[in-house]
């Protein structure tokens, strides 16, 4: 198809498609260990929550900022510690077999790879390849062979937002028409192709991998 000779950029959303996070704030509380406590899931707390993630992930709120505000506007309901606890048990594992598709894509001579990922300063950090920078807490590598690295909080943007993906164009330097994006939201995805992308949503709760490496089979990229 046509799209073989336009594809320059394999874009990768993070979370959803090369990691598997918590989905729930209940399901953060549980990976941590912890007991979900009367009253974290009453509405008013959920979007208190929501709220302050948003700016954290804009990068308008540093990380004891985030953790303070966010133990305040509960009640109190988990500490500070407890909060960062959950943020680190809120990652838990890179989907099988992305790893060996970024490293494939690596080796295109014509492909460059990239990310493009609402996230957080607590979690962008565990984007490296040294266990020992680690500290006991697992990171996860895949996502730092990636040759563009693009964050909502460095940014200072969130998907779906028009802003975003023009932000991306810029440092990239890429044209929409040459990026192949995957992400698992439908609004991001349609975002993305409202600009010209060519944007595919990936379903988290299958095989990631086979979903990536078949799209990248028809677009005759691997």
């Amino acid at each position: 198809m046509s799209a073989e000779r336009e594809i320059r950029c394999v874009c990768f959303d993070w979370g959803g498609v090369i990691l598997r996070f918590c989905r729930s704030f209940a399901e953060g509380v549980r990976a941590a260990g912890l007991e979900l406590r009367p009253g974290a899931d009453a509405a008013a707390a959920i979007a208190a929550r929501r709220g302050l993630a948003n700016e954290y992930s804009r990068g308008k709120l540093n990380r004891p900022e985030f953790l303070r505000l966010a133990s305040e506007a509960t009640g109190g309901l988990y500490t500070v510690d407890e909060l960062e606890r959950i943020n680190h048990a809120w990652l838990i594992e890179e989907y099988p077999g992305v790893d060996a598709i970024v490293d494939e894509l690596n080796a295109v001579p014509h492909i460059e790879t990239a990310l493009l990922s609402n996230t957080t300063e607590i979690h962008w950090e565990r984007q490296h390849t040294e266990p020992s920078r680690s500290n006991g807490i697992p990171h996860f590598p895949t996502a730092a062979k990636l040759k563009h690295r693009h964050a909502s909080h460095l940014l200072g943007l969130l998907k779906p937002d028009d802003a975003i993906y023009a932000a991306f164009e810029r440092e990239t330097g890429f044209s929409p028409q040459s990026i192949l994006f995957f992400d698992d939201l439908l609004e991001n995805v349609a975002a993305a192709q409202s600009r010209g992308w060519n944007a595919v949503q990936i379903d988290h709760t299958g095989d990631t991998a086979a979903q990536i490496r078949a799209s990248l089979r028809e677009f005759g990229i691997l």
